[in-house]
This record gives structure tokens, C-alpha cells and sequence, in this order.
């Protein structure tokens, strides 16, 4: 799922907080061709407001008007269901031939409990998964995956990239593609200049510095690509103080042998130092910036994924 829920889920805490009505729509089944796939959110706001999607806009309207009505009333919850033979899915839009059924929750104790929304939050945001298990026949929702229908949130995945290469070209749109948040951290002016990656913020400071402000979890990545240990040794320091799931640093067997060995000085035990990929990516006989990006990526998804992989 992609960060777009987390950050409507967000949206109707705040909302709540602020002492207005909120109720949470949530795509629960689809067939054919629908819109939206299963789990997508979208908040309303008593008087309307709203932000997120279920259908990509062919039966909002119907639905914010179902989800005020349910406000007013007080009510707990509303399964809707839209399908290409109904008059209210032609009126609204949905001619794809599609059919999807959205759960509509109040934000409240009887329907989705704000606390385990926020502990939703809350998890993610450290890189930590979770899972909420609502009734479509009661509208209630309780953490875990034990019922009718489960919605699973895993965090928010990011890559951190030491050094504004060529390799970091390639790689930041491979990581886009995968949903994977990229930031390239590079102190060399000269590297780091707003042309080279159009439309992504590029972080100037030092790696060390960048990342304990920016925080690796347990949903983070890093690869370290100048081949300058004055930048690679510090970020691949910092990453090993976190609990980045992925560890990596390009460079020759004897290069990483050498990494190894600073990292052992500075203070870093064998089950550390065994975090750390090196050279970086799958042994796919890559060529050239884009060939060896996607090996990085392939190895980062296969450690995300738990896949055993021969190096």
C-alpha cells in the first residue's frame, strides 16, 4: 500500500483532534476492472472536506455524502457497495465495468478506534508494520489480522544514497518505481547540483550529520557509493547504529575488506561488520551505472522481502 493512506489516515486524526466529526472509508473488496485496489482510504470530514481516494473519483461524491449522513446520524458504520449495473455507479462514474464494496467507520470507539489509529501511525513512522481486522457486519476495528477483513500497513520504505554519482542517477528512479523514498547525501558541491537529479531534494551536509537528523528505522536502506572513506565509512557507521534492514557499499573484495577493518576500528563487532553488502548488489555480471543500479535494487527488494540469495 502506498504512503498516500498513511498520510490520509493522519489527515483524519488531526482532523479529529481538532474536534471535528471524521469518518474513515476503506475499499474492502473489488472486482473487474475498479479504480482503486483493496485497503484505499479516504477521510471525510463532517462538513465535507475530505482527502484520499476509494474509486479514483467515480463514486466520491456519493460517498461523502454517505459518510456525512452517517456522521449526522451518529452511526457506527455503512457498507456501500457500486457496481457497473447500478444507477448510483452511472450517475457517479463507474462505467469501467468494475465493482467495489468501501466500509465507512466513524473515527470512534464503536467504529475505528483513534488510538489504533495512531499506533498505526506511530509504527510505521519507526518502521514496524501493522495490521487492523474490521467487521463490515459490526464496523468495529481491532489491531491484528484475526478477522472478515484484514488491512495490513507496512512502513514507509527509504533508501539513502552516499554520493551523487552516476550510479545514484539510475538508481533514484528505480526506487520511485518500487515505492522506495530515496534521498542522496553528498557534501561535494560539485556532485550534488540540482540538475543532475531533477525534482529530488538533494542533502548537502556531511552523512553523519544528514542522517541523525533523518533517523535510518527498521524500514530504511542505505548505499554507499563515492568510494571516498572519509563519506562512505561515516554513513555506513551511522547506518550499522540503526536498524536499517539493508547495509551496502560499492567497492572491489579488497576494497570492502579494507571498509571492514576501519569499521572493526571504530569499534564495530563480526555480527556488524556481517551487515554490511560488499561489493553492493547481486552478482549479475552488471555493466555500467544503470546495469549495476539494478543490481543494488534487486538485492535491497530480495533483503526486504527475506529472500535467500547467493552472493
Amino acid at each position: 500500500m502506498g504512503d498516500e493512506d498513511l498520510t490520509t489516515l493522519a489527515r483524519a486524526l488531526a482532523w479529529q483532534a481538532d474536534g471535528h466529526g471524521v469518518a474513515l472509508a476503506t475499499v474492502i473488496s473489488t472486482w473487474g476492472s475498479a479504480p482503486r485496489r483493496e485497503g484505499s482510504h479516504l477521510a471525510v470530514r463532517a462538513d465535507g472536506l475530505f482527502e484520499g481516494s476509494v474509486s479514483g473519483g467515480c463514486v466520491e461524491a456519493d460517498v461523502i455524502l454517505a459518510a456525512q449522513d452517517l456522521l449526522a446520524r451518529g452511526a457506527g458504520h455503512a457498507v456501500l457497495d457500486y457496481g457497473v449495473a447500478d444507477s448510483v455507479a452511472w450517475a457517479a462514474g463507474l462505467a469501467c465495468g468494475g465493482r467495489i464494496a468501501i466500509l465507512v467507520q466513524r473515527l470512534a470507539d464503536d467504529g475505528l478506534p483513534p488510538a489504533l489509529a495512531a499506533d498505526v501511525l506511530a509504527a510505521t513512522a519507526a518502521g514496524a508494520a501493522r495490521s487492523i481486522s474490521s467487521d463490515p457486519a459490526t464496523g468495529q476495528a481491532r489491531p491484528g489480522r484475526d478477522g472478515p477483513f484484514v488491512r495490513d500497513y507496512p512502513p514507509p520504505r527509504r533508501l539513502f544514497i552516499i554520493g551523487a554519482v552516476h550510479i545514484a542517477q539510475a538508481l533514484v528512479p528505480m526506487a520511485q518505481a518500487l515505492g522506495i523514498a530515496p534521498t542522496v547525501i553528498d557534501p561535494r558541491g560539485l556532485f550534488a547540483a540540482d540538475a543532475r537529479f531533477a525534482g529530488l531534494s538533494l542533502d548537502r551536509r556531511w552523512p553523519d550529520e544528514a542522517l541523525a537528523e533523518l533517523k535510518p528505522n527498521a524500514a530504511s536502506a542505505l548505499v554507499a557509493l563515492t568510494h571516498d572513506p572519509k563519506i562512505d565509512d561515516v554513513a555506513l557507521a551511522a547506518a550499522l547504529a540503526s536498524p536499517a534492514f539493508y547495509i551496502a557499499a560499492l567497492g572491489s573484495r579488497k576494497n570492502h575488506a579494507g571498509r571492514l577493518e576501519r569499521l572493526a576500528a571504530r569499534g564495530f563487532g563480526p555480527d556488524d561488520l556481517a551487515r554490511v553488502r560488499g561489493p553492493a548488489g547481486l552478482a549479475i555480471g552488471a555493466i555500467g551505472p544503470t546495469e549495476i543500479a539494478l543490481s543494488i535494487a534487486a538485492e535491497l527488494v530480495a533483503e526486504w522481502r527475506g529472500a535467500k540469495v547467493v552472493r
